[in-house]
């Protein structure tokens, strides 16, 4: 329990989620790593040459760090719930509180992955759909409603000649292998208490 509530300080040093944009024009993709505590380009022009071509069509800038309240919000939980879970872990240690409480954890932080990725897929909807009117290039689908340049929450897609991807990072495996020892904490804690 504490080894899996400690794996989530990981979130600190490595990116949560990766977005890249590769097309013909750009032999190296563009991307962006995205932290508990901000946005950065995976090299070092990224984030400026994505503002620029999203500039065209009408997409706003890529939010610094201090204009999305997440940003200041995820470090401060993330502490929270490592501090609750190696507190968790002692006490379930001195057998002071009972194994549940491990599910218990697994739980919460379960409820706030999810509604982090509900957040997160918030954004990038507003992000891709409310574009200005007045930009200088404006694409439509078939139908003549225009199109949305959402990229996807997890996966692939393809935007005009551009192929995106978004993926979890390397932070996001910190994060989930440190839920599931929590989860192995917990049977082998009801194991325990069953022998």
């Amino acid at each position: 329990m504490i080894i899996g509530s400690l794996c989530l300080l990981g979130l600190f040093a490595f990116p949560l989620w990766n977005i890249m944009l590769g097309a013909p024009q750009y032999p190296d993709p563009l991307g962006m790593n995205i932290h508990i505590s901000g946005i950065q380009g995976v090299s070092e022009f990224d984030l400026q040459n994505i503002d620029g071509l999203n500039h065209y069509i009408g997409m706003k800038t890529i939010p610094k760090a201090d204009e999305m309240w997440e940003f200041n919000i995820f470090p401060s939980v993330i502490i929270g719930m490592v501090l609750l879970g190696v507190i968790l872990g002692i006490l379930g240690f001195f057998q002071k509180i009972d194994y549940r409480y491990f599910l218990g954890w697994f739980v919460l932080m379960s409820i706030l992955g999810i509604m982090g990725m509900y957040d997160f897929n918030l954004w990038l909807t507003d992000y891709g759909s409310n574009l200005d009117p007045h930009a200088i290039i404006k694409v439509v689908n078939e139908d003549g409603t225009p199109m949305s340049y959402k990229p996807p929450l997890f996966g692939y897609k393809k935007l005009l000649n551009f192929d995106v991807s978004s993926m979890p990072a390397t932070g996001a495996w910190f994060m989930f292998a440190g839920m599931m020892l929590t989860v192995v904490a917990f049977f082998v804690g009801w194991k325990s208490k069953k022998s």
